[in-house]
């Protein structure tokens, strides 16, 4: 598939398994000049792939449409985390609730390790589509693959597009999991150092000869 095809498949994906509705939501690929966005304001239903809109690192737009007005936040992470290849951003209903009371995910269960680290945080708030929303997205994702955005959504990367919407999909996962848990009090929460073996044991978890895309 090309980028505007895979880009296009993902968002199918994203309103197909809940994560994302209406419009809300975007996903990005890097490119060799760039990067590749979702548009601003199309619904899933009627977006095709040459839709996607090709920009540059300094912003300036070179498709037919407008870009997703969270371009910044996708242009940002790219030049923080060099590792990263593919962002995903959706309002998934139980990771987006934790996101409004400004709480992260902490180490109630051990795949929160999935994200890279001991907890999933949530980024201070700010006003959508801002440097200021990006900036706090990037300060939230050190050391980690996945953040919470305050009274917003979620924010993933990964080494491709379909692990980055798996990873949002986990995260989606772990917050319905752990609203749940809370309902009869607060869950027991895994130490550090046990989280520290888990995200060791990580580094060759679903690993297989010859099929190294395995998350």
């Amino acid at each position: 598939m090309t980028p505007g095809e895979q880009l296009l498949a993902g968002m199918q994906r994203l309103e197909r398994t809940g994560l994302n509705q209406g419009t809300s939501g975007n996903l990005s690929v890097r490119t060799a000049d760039g990067f590749l966005v979702t548009p601003s304001g199309v619904p899933v239903e009627r977006l095709q792939a040459q839709d996607m809109v090709p920009m540059d690192m300094d912003g300036n737009v070179q498709g037919r449409l407008r870009p997703s007005s969270e371009w910044r936040m996708h242009r940002d992470l790219y030049a923080a985390f060099p590792e990263a290849q593919a962002v995903a951003h959706a309002h998934p209903p139980h990771a987006t609730a934790l996101a409004c009371r400004r709480e992260g995910i902490p180490a109630f269960h051990y795949m929160v390790a999935v994200a890279g680290g001991h907890d999933i945080r949530c980024a201070d708030y700010a006003t959508f589509g801002t440097a200021e929303l990006s900036a706090n997205a990037v300060v939230a994702l050190q050391g980690r693959k996945a953040c919470l955005l305050a009274n917003h959504g979620i924010l993933c990367h990964g080494a491709d597009l379909e692990r980055a919407i798996a990873l949002a999909v986990e995260v989606e996962t772990l917050a319905r999991q752990y609203l749940l848990a809370r309902q009869h009090g607060e869950p027991v929460l895994l130490d550090e150092a046990e989280m520290g073996r888990v995200i060791e044991r990580f580094k060759t978890y679903g690993k297989q000869p010859g099929m190294e895309k395995q998350a």
